[in-house]
């Protein structure tokens, strides 16, 4: 007996919406868990805090939190002893302070208090004198403290320390600079209009040019640099603030252009070391090797498996487990041969491979991501001392960022540049332990011709 079309119309029928019922509970499903998600960003959108909380997520549980301080057994930590003396107290015990009466075995208690002396501007009086050469024309005498050959009205003068410390307490120490004149007031009794200081800064940071040509030449003899940016504002929007550091130095460049131009003119042509940088379009195509950040890569996995479906969560672990084992291969570079090295270097390679040949599904995007910086993705690797996240110029960054914060940014275009020669000199002096007033000093005095 042959089969009644219309049974198996009806199956069909049964069988399609089945299929479109499945497909409409998981749906419902993905509408609800984004729906949790946009209310719980509307809530943290809504709170003061706001920009600047930690997600709930990436806070450790309570059962995890440690002890405040440092580690048990830790060195001690207290005041060292000075190394020079400048006055000596005895104050002998004879008797008992409070009777009258004899005192015996008296033993001697020391100390030594270190304390910060009046202070008073130290005034030089200096008379120079011009004339006039025959064969050179005019010329005058020159003492190499003097900052200036200005005279009458404007005769009076800073000195170079002083100088150099309020470019510090400004740069360095973020001090705004009407409060940098009421320091200077208040412990040197240097007195100094905040208009006054700001053109001092131009003229420091015009005498330092130098050294901050130096610091740009020097980074680009590294054998790694770390680069990032931030917005910036001179006069207005539409400025970057560009951070180049490395273990010897760190330079500040602000710009109108955020593109691949800016690295090329501040690394130059020549630039044979590392590129460590974030994904941003501006860092690529360059003709350099470079090494891309770790935790941008992980944070990126991390966040396209909270949206995709449950299924595909192992396909995400797959992928930040092959970054996590490269971590681990750098730690344990130096207990390993250097052929099991070299061995498991290749087998991490191999496994990059297959995983990002043919990506399906949600984790498609990702993986792309991480196909389209395939050649960088290991270069941590292969080159001693290039770590694999981008944290030494995020770390250059935040210093600057606290700066936009009380000051906005710059007004002027020189106010600009004097921010970024000071600010490049007083962080690579802060991280290579040098005395930045006593480095700065020689820049500021004058020559004689």
């Amino acid at each position: 007996m042959d089969a009644d079309p219309r049974d198996a119309l009806i199956g069909r029928l049964q069988a399609e919406n089945a299929q479109l019922r499945a497909e409409n509970t998981g749906l419902r499903e993905t509408i609800h868990r984004l729906e949790e998600r946009l209310e719980e960003l509307e809530r943290q959108a809504h709170r003061s805090a706001a920009p600047f909380r930690r997600d709930d997520r990436s806070k450790k549980p309570p059962e995890q939190h440690g002890q405040p301080g440092r580690k048990p057994g830790h060195p001690p930590a207290y005041r060292v002893r000075p190394d020079h003396v400048d006055e000596r107290i005895e104050v002998p015990l004879t008797a008992c302070p409070r009777c009258g009466g004899p005192v015996t075995a008296v033993t001697a208690c020391e100390q030594f208090i270190e304390d910060l002396p009046p202070i008073r501007p130290h005034v030089t009086q200096l008379a120079t004198y011009a004339g006039l050469c025959p064969r050179c024309g005019p010329v005058r005498s020159i003492h190499p403290i003097q900052v200036s050959t200005a005279t009458g009205a404007a005769g009076t003068h800073l000195g170079p320390r002083a100088l150099a410390l309020v470019a510090q307490l400004n740069k360095q120490f973020g001090v705004t600079t009407r409060t940098c004149v009421g320091i200077l007031k208040a412990l040197g009794g240097l007195r100094l209009t905040p208009g006054g200081l700001v053109q001092a800064l131009h003229r420091v940071a015009g005498k330092a040019q130098i050294w901050y040509g130096d610091l740009i030449a020097s980074l680009r003899s590294q054998p790694s640099v770390h680069a990032d940016e931030t917005s910036w504002w001179v006069g207005g929007p539409g400025h970057w603030l560009w951070a180049f550091t490395c273990p010897a130095c760190t330079v500040y460049h602000v710009d109108t252009s955020r593109s691949r131009q800016v690295v090329l003119e501040m690394l130059g042509d020549r630039f044979g070391g590392v590129l460590v940088s974030d994904c941003l379009a501006s860092y690529e195509n360059l003709p350099y090797t470079m090494q891309k950040c770790y935790v941008h890569h992980l944070r990126a996995i991390a966040q396209s498996r909270e949206r995709a479906p449950p299924e595909s969560h192992a396909d995400f672990c797959r992928l930040a487990g092959l970054l996590k084992a490269a971590l681990c291969l750098q730690k344990l570079r130096p207990e390993l041969p250097p052929e099991e090295y070299a061995r498991r270097r290749a087998a991490l390679d191999v496994t990059a491979d297959g995983l990002l040949s043919a990506p399906t599904g949600p984790v498609t995007k990702v993986a792309l991501r991480l196909t389209k910086r395939r050649r960088w993705l290991f270069t941590f690797l292969d080159h001693d001392g290039v770590p694999a996240d981008n944290n030494a110029a995020e770390r250059a960054l935040r210093p600057a960022v606290i700066a936009r914060k009380l000051s906005c940014g710059n007004r002027t275009q020189r106010g600009k540049h004097t921010w970024e020669v000071l600010a490049s000199l007083t962080a690579t002096c802060q991280q290579t332990a040098r005395d930045f007033v006593d480095t700065l000093r020689p820049y500021l005095v004058l020559r004689p011709a």
